[in-house]
């Protein structure tokens, strides 16, 4: 492993160059500008680690505690080719709180296994996005997708130019192999489970409210998702904007609950968006303070007792962005182990306990309130609409009522 020598005068241009896990550690703290690689070229070289570190309350030596973990990582081996074996490539993002505990889980379990096949795997935090997939996945070959792909939200898996013109040809399979997900998501409202048997998911990503009681004044508490569309919230409200999984997924059901309508009053009612780890110290800046925020359950755990923070689970249910996963149908017998192991209850009780983010395994706790409804957008709504479509038109009717053209 690298020796790590960072100082704090160090500029984040140096910083992302020397360590590339720093870029993708960077971003996951909030840093969406370095995303933009003429950003991180530029405003990188003038901007210093110690100063961009402080913004957010972290200490350099926090940071380089991380860093340590993430090189350690990624300096293991991710394989045990041999030779003559068949090659299983798994690819995709995983949440970022949760990354490295899952990393550290899945490598322990693979150092134990006789799989007979060399496994490739390639599994980064979802704050790096897809875009280093996206040539493999507008490929007509259906040999260069990987043979397992997990991510969470809509767009990618529905994109009729990616995954969605091989899910018409029923090249997938769900290999999971409990008979029902957890009673939080079969019940008599809800259904994850796909009816044909294509798609898996392993746990979801809710959205829920953070309320500023100070900044709210005389309103009301905004409890449902229409509360937070009224015009008392006008200009108001700060949205996870860059988390595209989930702000596609909010998108969506505000669109399939209150029409084109309920997303102009979305973004009349946007007053900018936040990281999630800005939201919930929002509360301590002197201007643009938003009186809502909407974020990732996730993030709720960081909100301080006492405070003027209070997080709101809508009692008309928090909208999920599914965590899913795709699994070849010709590649069975190979994935089902590894399918096993994602869906267990140990991976489950990683997902919903150190990262909030609730399991499908019917074995698992998830720890939240039972009267905790949740919002899913439906597999009938999936099939008859194209949801790339959907997440466009709805992201240009956003943008025009946030900029005052509607």
């Amino acid at each position: 492993m690298k020796n790590i020598n960072i100082d704090h005068k160090d500029s984040l241009f140096q910083v992302t160059e020397n360590y590339n896990e720093a870029l993708e550690l960077l971003i996951s703290l909030g840093f969406d500008n370095l995303k933009d690689e003429e950003k991180r070229r530029t405003l990188g070289k003038i901007v210093t680690i110690g100063d961009s570190l402080k913004s957010k309350g972290i200490s350099l030596s926090a940071f380089v505690e991380q860093l340590e973990e993430r090189l350690q990582l990624s300096d293991e081996p991710k394989s045990g080719a041999k030779d003559g074996m068949e090659t299983i490539r798994m690819a995709g993002v995983l949440p970022c709180p949760v990354r490295i505990p899952l990393l550290e889980t899945f490598e322990e379990w693979h150092s134990k296994q006789d799989l007979g096949f060399h496994l490739e795997y390639d599994l980064k935090a979802a704050s790096m996005g897809i875009g280093w997939l996206e040539e493999s996945l507008k490929s007509e070959q259906i040999e260069s997708l990987p043979d397992l792909f997990i991510s969470a939200g809509f767009d990618m898996f529905f994109d009729k130019k990616l995954f969605g013109k091989y899910k018409s040809r029923d090249l997938f399979e769900d290999l999971i192999r409990f008979e029902n997900y957890n009673e939080d998501f079969e019940n008599g409202y809800l259904s994850l489970r796909d009816p044909k048997k294509q798609y898996s998911m392993i746990g979801v990503v809710p959205a829920v409210f953070l309320i500023n009681v100070k900044e709210l004044g005389e309103r009301k508490m905004p409890r449902s998702w229409e509360d937070v569309l009224h015009e008392d919230f006008r200009n108001s409200i700060s949205l996870p904007v860059s988390d595209f999984d989930l702000f596609n997924a909010i998108l969506l059901n505000i669109y399939k609950m209150y029409g084109e309508e309920g997303i102009v009053k979305l973004g009349r009612n946007m007053q900018r968006s936040m990281h999630p780890s800005e939201m919930v110290k929002s509360h301590a800046k002197l201007l643009e303070r938003p009186s809502v925020t909407i974020m990732p359950y996730f993030f709720t755990k960081m909100v301080k007792n006492g405070g003027p923070m209070e997080a709101v689970w809508p009692e008309d249910g928090a909208i999920m962005s599914p965590i899913f996963l795709l699994t070849k149908k010709e590649k069975k017998e190979q994935l089902q182990p590894i399918v096993d192991f994602l869906s267990s209850k140990g991976v489950g009780e990683i997902l919903a306990h150190n990262g909030r983010f609730p399991s499908t395994n019917p074995q698992v706790d998830n720890r939240v309130a039972k009267e905790n409804r949740y919002m899913w957008l439906g597999w009938d709504f999936i099939e008859e609409h194209d949801l790339t479509a959907l997440i466009r038109r709805c992201e240009e009717l956003f943008n025009l009522a946030m900029k005052g053209d509607m």
